[in-house]
Protein backbone atom coordinates (compact mmCIF):
# COMPACT_ATOMS: atom_id res chain seq x y z
CA UNK A 1 0.00 0.00 0.00
CA UNK A 2 1.37 3.41 -0.90
CA UNK A 3 2.11 5.87 1.86
CA UNK A 4 -0.36 8.36 0.42
CA UNK A 5 -3.13 5.76 0.45
CA UNK A 6 -2.17 4.79 4.00
CA UNK A 7 -2.38 8.40 5.14
CA UNK A 8 -5.76 8.79 3.45
CA UNK A 9 -7.08 5.73 5.29
CA UNK A 10 -5.74 7.05 8.59
CA UNK A 11 -7.34 10.43 7.99
CA UNK A 12 -10.63 8.68 7.22
CA UNK A 13 -10.38 6.77 10.50
CA UNK A 14 -9.63 10.04 12.32
CA UNK A 15 -12.68 11.80 10.88
CA UNK A 16 -14.85 8.75 11.56
CA UNK A 17 -13.69 8.94 15.18
CA UNK A 18 -14.52 12.64 15.32
CA UNK A 19 -17.98 11.93 14.01
CA UNK A 20 -18.72 8.91 16.22
CA UNK A 21 -17.35 10.41 19.44
CA UNK A 22 -18.93 13.85 19.01
CA UNK A 23 -21.91 15.21 20.95
CA UNK A 24 -24.84 14.78 18.54
CA UNK A 25 -24.12 11.10 17.97
CA UNK A 26 -23.37 10.36 21.62
CA UNK A 27 -26.55 12.09 22.76
CA UNK A 28 -28.53 9.35 21.00
CA UNK A 29 -27.19 6.83 23.51
CA UNK A 30 -27.55 9.03 26.59
CA UNK A 31 -30.46 7.06 28.03
CA UNK A 32 -30.84 5.64 31.54
CA UNK A 33 -30.22 2.00 30.60
CA UNK A 34 -27.47 -0.37 31.67
CA UNK A 35 -25.93 -3.46 30.16
CA UNK A 36 -24.22 -5.75 32.66
CA UNK A 37 -24.38 -2.93 35.21
CA UNK A 38 -22.53 -0.46 32.94
CA UNK A 39 -24.35 2.62 31.63
CA UNK A 40 -25.03 2.34 27.91
CA UNK A 41 -23.28 5.61 27.08
CA UNK A 42 -19.99 4.56 28.74
CA UNK A 43 -20.13 1.12 27.17
CA UNK A 44 -20.58 2.56 23.69
CA UNK A 45 -17.88 5.21 24.08
CA UNK A 46 -15.31 2.57 25.00
CA UNK A 47 -16.69 0.20 22.35
CA UNK A 48 -16.35 2.84 19.62
CA UNK A 49 -12.87 3.69 20.89
CA UNK A 50 -11.82 0.05 20.70
CA UNK A 51 -13.32 -0.18 17.19
CA UNK A 52 -11.27 2.83 16.03
CA UNK A 53 -8.08 1.38 17.51
CA UNK A 54 -8.74 -1.94 15.74
CA UNK A 55 -9.29 -0.23 12.39
CA UNK A 56 -6.08 1.78 12.83
CA UNK A 57 -4.17 -1.37 13.70
CA UNK A 58 -5.48 -3.12 10.57
CA UNK A 59 -4.44 -0.23 8.32
CA UNK A 60 -0.95 -0.09 9.83
CA UNK A 61 -0.51 -3.87 9.75
CA UNK A 62 -1.63 -4.09 6.10
CA UNK A 63 0.82 -1.35 5.19
CA UNK A 64 3.73 -3.04 6.95
CA UNK A 65 3.06 -6.39 5.23
CA UNK A 66 3.15 -4.76 1.81
CA UNK A 67 6.40 -2.90 2.56
CA UNK A 68 8.19 -5.92 4.07
CA UNK A 69 7.33 -8.33 1.26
Amino acid sequence: MKDTLKSQYLWAVFFLGLFILNYPVLSIYNIPKTLFGIPLLYLLVFGFWLFLIAITMLVIRKTNKKNNA
